[in-house]
């Protein structure tokens, strides 16, 4: 197989919105990757997006084309020489870096790289070692991209030897332009753009979610709700956790979609069944419990809101304050535990019984 060898502008690539300088960046990188990248920022940045985009350009036998089949199966996470990895739970483990380690040692099969595309990889522990090796050796062929929020202190040394690709927060007029480039209308747009608490990825999936309104209500009257009384905490929490079905059955809606539409080619094909049925379906369980999360984190920016407009108040007292700020550290708190894998109903109990009302 022949490879683009002068440069192009990867038309891939324009998936990556409003970063215009993760786009330099990567266009960049096509002909001559580094080894490894950290895609480093907030949550609904586009990381995710981008790495898909730039894994599918280094993937495509005609420069990022965006139209092949390589790129399609690439930005669907189903390219042979496609590894996307998530963290399995609160860190990263020894046993998922040697796996890790493992799948950077394949040969690519018809590309001209292997993309290891690793999830959440900056929440690490003990396993520093082992992926610092892992991303300090790789072979030529080898192209590692590590998805991030933070750097932490286990994660120093990682970071360092990646090249680092800075995704910045999106303010609400950047997520207009991307929405209205896309057909959506001026009124919708600015409406989802400012419940979207900065994310172009929940204001896309807000566009499908009428109910994020009453959500949003929800999170916003808490601190009125409560009463001191352990069933009220208990009602709340239950009917904030419930809260997140309705985003979740938008995506499962579109899942379902995809799963039908690959089925009816793989019978075109005369195959009985999708191929790598289970590795999609692990896509899809993954997909479903980031939603689920950045629901319930969006929720909490919200309640956030609440306190951050206290603080300001006027006739605002110096023990409100206190007890304002105090809240504001919890609601703090338990968006960082979120990313661990804990019992949501517990941990929004934890929270509404430490809250200033």
């Amino acid at each position: 197989m022949s490879f683009v060898t002068d440069p192009v502008l990867a038309p891939v690539l324009e998936r990556v919105k409003a970063q215009p300088e993760v786009l330099r960046v990567l266009r960049g990188s096509v002909l001559t990757p580094s080894h490894a990248y950290l895609f480093i920022g907030p949550p609904g940045t586009g990381r995710l997006e981008a790495a898909t985009a730039f894994a599918a350009a280094l993937l495509c036998p005609n420069g990022g084309c965006g139209k092949c089949p390589s790129c399609e199966e690439a930005l669907a996470g189903r390219h042979p020489d496609l590894d996307v990895v998530e963290r399995a739970g609160p860190f990263i483990s020894v046993a998922q870096a040697e796996d890790v380690a493992h799948k950077a040692l394949l040969t690519p099969r018809v590309a001209r790289f292997h993309v290891l595309i690793l999830i959440e990889f900056d929440i690490i522990g003990g396993s520093a070692p082992a992926l610092l090796k892992t991303i300090e050796e790789p072979p030529d062929t080898t192209v590692i991209i590590i998805i991030g929020e933070s750097i932490s202190q286990p994660f120093v040394t990682i970071a360092s030897r990646c090249l680092r690709v800075q995704f910045k927060p999106l303010d609400v007029e950047s997520i207009v332009d991307v929405l209205t480039g896309d057909g959506v209308d001026v009124a919708t747009a600015n409406s989802v753009a400012e419940a979207a608490g900065g994310r172009l990825d929940r204001a896309r999936l807000l566009l499908n979610d009428p109910g994020f309104v009453a959500r949003l209500h929800l999170w916003k009257t808490v601190p009125t709700q409560l009463d001191g009384t352990g069933a009220k905490i208990a009602e709340l929490a239950e009917a904030l956790v419930a809260s997140t079905s309705e985003p979740l059955e938008v995506v499962r809606a579109r899942q379902a979609e995809e799963i039908t539409l690959l089925q009816a080619q793989a019978e075109l094909r005369g195959d009985r069944l999708i191929p790598g049925r289970k590795d999609l379906e692990d896509r899809h369980k993954r997909e479903q419990r980031r939603v689920r999360t950045d629901e319930l984190r969006a929720g909490l920016e919200a309640l956030m809101s609440v306190y951050r407009e206290r603080l300001i108040a006027p006739e605002a007292s110096p023990q409100r304050l206190r007890t304002t700020l105090g809240a504001m550290a919890v609601i703090d708190e338990a968006s960082t535990r979120l990313t661990r894998n804990v019992n949501e109903t517990m941990l929004l109990q934890w929270l509404l019984l430490h809250l200033d009302t």
